[in-house]
């Protein structure tokens, strides 16, 4: 009897896990995204379009901000995007960042483009990453391990949309 009881609590977690996911697909990430998600639900400040590294604007840890894209073909990329776009119908563009202390970022966006990540002019590979489709509070997160008083260049690219909400936070193990 106790083992029909185990199954069937179970099985109604099971769904209602599922049920859960669907009413809010944002939910579906298997990581805490709680911080990503707070930060999201609040006014983004405004960042001038990043079409070449010295006119990109510089980001902040913990603050949500819009970038605005230009065309692809526009930006002059510090290197070449990582991922081929579909077209020359697709936006991109540059930040800049420094972090204080080294160890695992956040990138965090509110739709599918590509990111790279680039200090002293090589490109970091991503640690991890995740997205969920149908949820762009954040759609994509992406860690990095970034280098503590170092210049960071952000380089998005392959964009359908002509802006992107951004935030970049401390990895779990080094949340505030």
């Amino acid at each position: 009897m106790r083992l029909i009881a185990w199954f069937m609590v179970s099985v109604a977690v099971m769904v209602g896990g599922e049920s859960a996911h669907a009413d809010d697909p944002c939910a579906a990430f298997t990581w805490d995204v709680r911080h990503e998600r707070i930060l999201f639900a609040k006014e983004p400040q405004a960042a001038v379009d990043g079409e070449a590294l010295a006119t990109s604007p510089t980001l902040a840890t913990e603050k949500l901000y819009q970038l605005n894209l230009r065309r692809q073909a526009e930006v002059t990329f510090a290197a070449p995007p990582g991922k081929k776009s579909a077209g020359d119908g697709t936006y991109g563009g540059l930040a800049k960042l420094t972090v204080d202390t080294a160890g695992v970022y956040r990138l965090s966006l509110d739709q599918p483009l590509w990111v790279d990540v680039l200090a002293n002019g090589a490109v970091l590979p991503a640690k991890d990453f995740q997205g969920r489709k149908a949820c762009n509070a954040p759609h994509k997160i992406v860690e990095f391990f970034l280098p503590a008083g170092t210049p960071i260049t952000l380089q998005f690219s392959g964009g359908s949309i002509p802006a992107v909400k951004i935030t970049v936070t401390h990895g779990p193990a080094q949340a505030p």
